[in-house]
């Protein structure tokens, strides 16, 4: 890697923003995590990431709704979806949101490593 990545994830369950983000800084990526759109759109205005790891229910609203949103205004940023409602027509609204890459839940580290390694080296 050239320059460190970060990674933002926003998740309603702290237990896996944790998990995500203990093995993601252990692989030296920069890493942020927040519980609710609002907290998550207030890091962006911060400090853009690299890589957005996005549930779609969280308390105050739809991650892909926020995705839409926030689309324009960070053109560069890359969202994987991370949901549990894994159907079709979730999969091809996401997609129509700017969504970049689907992951249902329950998924493994490795399958994030591997999402987040795609991006990194496509920069």
């Amino acid at each position: 890697m050239s320059s460190v990545i970060k990674v933002l994830i926003v998740d309603d369950e702290p237990d896996i923003c944790y998990f995500l983000s203990r093995n993601l800084s252990k692989r030296g990526f920069i890493t942020a995590s927040s519980n609710t759109l609002a907290a998550a759109e207030k890091q962006l205005e911060m400090s853009t990431p690299d890589i957005l790891l996005l549930d779609n229910h969280l308390p105050d609203g739809r991650g892909m709704d926020f995705a839409a949103k926030i689309n324009d205004k960070y053109p560069e940023l890359k969202i994987v979806m991370i949901t549990s409602h894994d159907l079709p027509p979730d999969r091809a609204k996401a997609y129509s949101n700017g969504i970049d890459f689907f992951l249902a839940k329950p998924f493994t580290i490795d399958e994030i490593n591997q999402v987040v390694d795609f991006f990194t080296n496509t920069r």
